[in-house]
């Protein structure tokens, strides 16, 4: 329950309860607060209790934890039933942006590329020998 309480937290949290309730009235504090997580604590255990009794036989695995988001879709997306691993594992992002890119460009898939590998560092283009830039004579 207090798992993340460093030791210096801990004897912090003493001197104060020291501090405002005294230590004549200190024991029996702790008393009443532990009596009341004990109560806290039987009262959700008979509650998960009559849920999953209420649920019937066919939700006898049903684990409360599992109504956590995070472990909910972390339980589902290790389960292969959908076959998830194969869908993630034949996903190839380089090949997929390359094909993009082609569809982007108007050229025709290259096969000759290394695994649907493209260059993607800028290149300046070479003109043409008999091409040359359009000059302005009154930019200059």
């Amino acid at each position: 329950m207090f798992n993340d309480i460093g030791p210096l937290e801990l004897v912090t949290i003493v001197v104060l309860a020291v501090l405002v309730f005294g230590p004549d009235k200190l024991p029996k504090v702790i008393q009443d607060v532990m009596r009341t997580i004990r109560k806290i604590r039987e009262f959700s255990e008979s509650a998960k209790h009559d849920i999953r009794q209420e649920l019937g036989p066919e939700f006898k695995d049903f684990e409360f934890e599992d109504l956590n988001p995070k472990t909910f879709l972390r339980k589902q997306l290790e389960n292969d039933e959908l076959g998830l691993k194969e869908i993630r594992n034949g996903f190839d992002l380089k090949k997929e942006m390359a094909e993009v890119t082609d569809a982007v460009h108007s050229r025709d898939a290259d096969p000759g590329t290394a695994g649907g590998r493209i260059d993607m560092s800028k290149k300046p283009e070479d003109p043409g020998r008999d091409e040359r830039p359009a000059f302005d004579p009154d930019a200059t």
